[in-house]
């Protein structure tokens, strides 16, 4: 008799209301994988865009989205099965993951059980619950490839130029605009765990909540606009980017650097004659980096926020509360 689980499913693609809870097969694990019961899933950008089709995205960049596809890339869970060739994990193993990204744009993760590249998971930290690990995923991979160590040698698909990561240390100033939402309040830590300078940049409610994660100097943009307010830093991490993220240029010092987290629309000459370095990367899955995260969230030098978390079957309200904005660390879902 073939086990079934709970999932959430597209099967057209458009606003929140089209995501469907479903009862489908559980999926078997393939050469190289292993089993998760899922426990916390990370809700992602990605999600709402392959949501809605990814609209916006040309032609030629546009991944595949095969319909019925049940979305999700960010899980914590505990492993229920593991193939012949794995090792490193075993049945029992709390485990949490980006699944298959960019590679694979949805990875099933909105599923009492998903499989999983033994390569894309780590162990989780015995000191975060799986709600925090969940969140932790693509947020702090993303913060992680941006800002400490790429880990991998694929081009952008919006650039030709290679990122690397300036070298942080005390000497360095580092702003991070969008700096309450997943990817910057991780951002901002992992700069301070390197002993930088940071101004955050973020709506006046969040002030107190990011002077607590260690940033220096805090601007509302509300009431200041950060590109007239700052001169001299060494590095803008823009974790809102997009067409206005050239703004920031005249912020960074020459010999500095501006990296948007999403596509910004930038004049090579341009940059090259202010002399800032404007580079951007795709976060990629990886089980060694979520490892090395790992270790700063036991040990507490990082920590995750948690917006909202809401049940498996209220995704809807979740992708709802995601369209709010304003968000404060992560939306996740949860298992009881």
């Amino acid at each position: 008799m073939t086990r079934t689980m709970k999932a959430i499913r597209l099967h057209e693609f458009g606003g929140p209301q089209v995501l469907r809870l479903d009862e489908v097969p559980v999926p078997a694990p393939g050469p190289g994988e292993v089993l998760v019961r899922v426990r916390a899933v990370g809700v992602n950008p990605p999600d709402w865009y392959a949501r809605e089709g990814m609209p916006d995205v040309p032609p030629d960049l546009k991944p595949s989205l095969v319909l019925p596809l049940i979305p999700g890339t960010d899980v914590s869970g505990v492993v229920e099965e593991v193939a012949a060739d794995v090792d490193g994990f075993a049945v029992g193993d709390e485990v949490f993951g980006l699944l298959r990204f960019p590679t694979v744009m949805q990875s099933g993760a909105y599923a009492e059980y998903v499989t999983a590249p033994a390569s894309d998971l780590a162990h989780k930290p015995a000191a975060v619950d799986h709600v925090e690990a969940a969140g932790a995923a693509m947020s702090g991979l993303t913060a992680w490839q941006f800002l400490i160590d790429v880990g991998h040698e694929y081009p952008s698909p919006f650039q030709k130029a290679r990122h690397r990561p300036m070298a942080l240390d005390g000497e360095k100033t580092v702003l991070v605009n969008g700096a309450a939402g997943g990817v910057g309040h991780l951002a901002l830590q992992l700069a301070k765990w390197r002993k930088a300078r940071v101004i955050a940049v973020a709506s006046g409610a969040h002030e107190s909540f990011l002077r607590e994660l260690g940033a220096d100097e805090f601007i509302d943009y509300t009431k200041v606009r950060a590109e007239e307010a700052v001169r001299g830093v060494d590095l803008v991490l823009d974790c809102v980017g997009g067409p206005r993220s050239r703004r920031f240029l005249g912020v960074v010092k020459r010999g500095g650097a501006l990296y948007p987290v999403y596509p910004g629309v930038f004049d090579d000459e341009e940059s090259a004659a202010l002399g800032v370095t404007v580079t951007a990367t795709q976060v990629r899955a990886s089980g060694a980096q979520l490892a090395e995260l790992g270790r700063l969230l036991d040990d507490d030098t990082i920590r995750v926020a948690i917006d909202t978390i809401f049940r498996l079957e209220d995704s809807r309200a979740a992708h709802q509360r995601a369209a709010e904005g304003h968000i404060r660390g992560k939306i996740v879902l949860a298992f009881a």
